[in-house]
């Protein structure tokens, strides 16, 4: 126990005092429930054990600052067991109190659920409507005064409506996903995650650093309130909108623990296409009287559990890097790591980017030692860092040559390139392989394996080499059989006739991805005079920069790349634009106005709804704001329509109204 208990305090002053945890949470939880079993197996408590407190002691620098009404930690419930156990508890303490109050009984326990925002916690003060203080939880009792740097955050208001008296506004501050991206695109320093950078910032005494950062925050609980008070949840969010807070657009109500259990499901699966990290679930008694007669254990609210998701963050040791070669010539380092469960799946490989995130990462000497991984969506986890700052590992030596043909290495940048594009293996096959595929021509059946076999037994080298290769080529190899080779030659005939963005895109164009292309292909409207396209007029487009033109000036005027595109025509390949569609109506309800669609439409699909709204006028985006102007709303519409609920804006959720409006009703 005293090993656990010092092991848990250096934890807790890494992450809460220093912003540099050591190991994940995930870890870290396993650790204190072995300390809990232990503390109730022995009806021992040690003086400093962390069960006792929310920990972490004071930074330097900052103003100490007293609740006025505690932050409480939450109990945890790990799985459908243990929340099950939960309401157990709650129902049993309900019961018990009607039986001892039977002219004041309490209602049947109902539930809200809220995510829980992987940030820093802040508890704001208003007096009199002005906002006097900001700080950060400390440890529950007293926090750290961080109001210049909270101002900086523009969600928050500094004056409310509500003028009578002093509250306390609970919520998260957090940095937006997207925000971190577009941060790290110019960023010296890229920063490692959202969790770290809100935490960073807020913690910075330099506000300007703060600003930077462009944090926001979701609040969801007044902790403190003198001259008012609510009834239920409901109400209490109700006035937290009402004074201009900003509330995340998830919050659900449930009378059974069933319909929270199937909730909590939802949420978890739909957690990567957030905007910002969770790290769970809170569940929470709606009845703001039946809170009141819980009440609290010495830790925890009993009305209240936060239910862990999988963790998305965890440690592992970094045992060797590998060296891989792209379609583009690009070397990427890939790193293998001691396998881990990471949100529910092993991994055994990570991301490292380029040589310049091995050193910004302070990966150089890591070989060996542990290092931090996060999840991301499905793909592949990243490496974030170490766990230490030490160079305590043996040394990632950066090749001098390429790994697959030998040939010398470039840096340019960050990155290493190998410049022999025609007689790289892995070049080629990635871009013949690039070239079959589903958003470039579409050669159904292909893959790499099969990119791989032509490779090496036809001796297809180039994309327009796929157009020779004939029934005798294919029939010869493993796992082809007559249908297979019929297909698959079928196939490479029908995308002869194709769509001319989705042919530039097949092409590679460097720094072009399959918007570029197909604006280029809107625009061009044909092959040829894209071709003789110069860098003034390419850099007139919109999102073409100086780097994007003499990308697609270069690509054209190669002679090897001049000479694929001939072969390619020269053998049946006609890509063509579409008829550049009818000037959009400016004389409907939509011309002019900004429209988001969320849901499934019963009898057309988001693109065909999408065209039909542009034909109007419309300009369709995908995300709601103060400047959208409709909202249509299929179903099974989810947080953008609660948003737009929020926000007020029009909503459209009867396809019948909405083909009126756009005059085919």
């Amino acid at each position: 126990m005293q090993r656990l208990v010092a092991e848990l305090n250096q934890h807790n002053y890494h992450y809460y005092t220093l912003d540099k945890p050591l190991i994940s949470d995930k870890e870290y939880d396993a650790l204190y429930d072995q300390l809990v079993e232990l503390e109730r197996a022995t009806g021992t408590v040690l003086p400093d054990s962390p069960t006792q407190r929310v920990g972490g002691e004071l930074l330097k620098g900052f103003a100490e600052h007293r609740h006025l009404s505690r932050l409480w930690s939450l109990d945890k419930a790990q799985d459908e067991a243990d929340l099950r156990a939960w309401n157990q508890r709650v129902v049993k303490l309900v019961n018990d109190y009607n039986a001892n109050h039977p002219d004041e009984p309490l209602p049947p326990p109902s539930y809200v659920v809220e995510l829980k925002f992987d940030g820093l916690t802040l508890n704001l003060t208003y007096t009199d409507g002005r906002l006097v203080q900001a700080a950060t939880r400390g440890n529950g009792v007293v926090g750290e005064g961080i109001l210049a740097q909270v101002k900086t955050i523009r969600s928050v208001p500094l004056t409310i409506p509500f003028a009578n008296g002093t509250i306390e506004v609970q919520g998260e501050g957090i940095m937006n996903l997207s925000t971190l991206e577009a941060y790290n695109k110019t960023a010296v320093e890229p920063l490692k995650n959202a969790r770290n950078a809100a935490a960073g910032a807020l913690r910075n005494l330099n506000p300007k650093v703060t600003a930077e950062r462009k944090l926001s925050a979701f609040f969801y609980n007044i902790g403190y309130a003198d001259g008012i008070g609510f009834a239920n949840h409901r109400e209490m969010i109700e006035f937290l909108k009402d004074n201009h807070f900003k509330v995340n657009p998830y919050i659900t109500y449930f009378d059974e623990m069933d319909g929270v259990i199937e909730e909590l499901a939802k949420v978890e699966e739909q957690r990567s296409q957030l905007d910002y990290l969770i790290d769970g679930a809170v569940v929470k008694i709606v009845d703001m009287r039946t809170r009141e007669a819980l009440g609290y254990t010495d830790k925890f609210p009993r009305w209240a559990v936060a239910y862990k998701f999988e963790a998305e963050e965890t440690t592992t040791v970094l045992e060797s890097v590998s060296w891989e070669v792209g379609r583009t010539g690009k070397i990427t380092p890939v790193a293998r790591v001691e396998p881990v469960e990471l949100a529910g799946v092993t991994v055994q490989n990570c991301t490292l980017n380029n040589i310049g995130d091995i050193e910004r990462k302070n990966l150089k000497f890591a070989l060996g030692t542990r290092v931090m991984i996060r999840r991301s969506n499905d793909v592949i986890p990243e490496i974030l860092g170490k766990v230490t700052e030490e160079n305590d590992g043996a040394e990632i030596v950066y090749p001098t040559n390429c790994p697959a043909c030998g040939s010398p290495l470039e840096q340019r940048g960050a990155h290493l390139f190998c410049n022999n594009r025609l007689g790289c293996k892995p070049q080629l096959i990635g871009r013949i392989t690039h070239f079959a595929s589903r958003d470039a021509m579409d050669i159904e059946t292909f893959s790499v394996a099969t990119a791989e076999q032509l490779y090496d037994e036809v001796g297809v080298r180039d994309p327009s080499d796929l157009y020779t290769i004939t029934y005798d080529d294919i029939i010869k190899l493993e796992r082809f059989a007559e249908k297979k080779a019929n297909n698959l030659l079928e196939a490479i005939e029908r995308s002869k006739h194709c769509d001319l963005a989705a042919f530039l895109f097949a092409l590679g164009i460097p720094n072009t991805g399959k918007a570029t292309t197909k604006m280029l292909a809107d625009h061009f409207g044909s092959l040829d005079r894209l071709m003789e396209a110069t860098a003034e007029e390419l850099v007139t487009l919109p999102d073409v920069g100086g780097i994007v033109a003499d990308s697609i000036v270069s690509f054209f005027a190669d002679p090897v790349i001049r000479q694929s595109i001939d072969q390619m025509l020269a053998h049946g390949v006609r890509p063509t634009a579409p008829e550049r569609p009818a000037a959009p109506k400016t004389d409907t309800v939509f011309s002019g106005k900004t429209v988001v669609l969320t849901g499934t439409l019963p009898n057309m699909t988001r693109d065909e709804a999408a065209a039909k709204l542009e034909a109007c006028g419309a300009k369709v985006t995908g995300s709601v704001s103060k400047k959208t102007d409709f909202v249509i709303a299929g179903e099974n519409a989810g947080s953008k329509l609660a948003k737009a609920q929020q926000l007020g804006i029009r909503i459209i959720d009867d396809e019948q109204e909405l083909l009126k409006l756009l005059g085919e009703a």
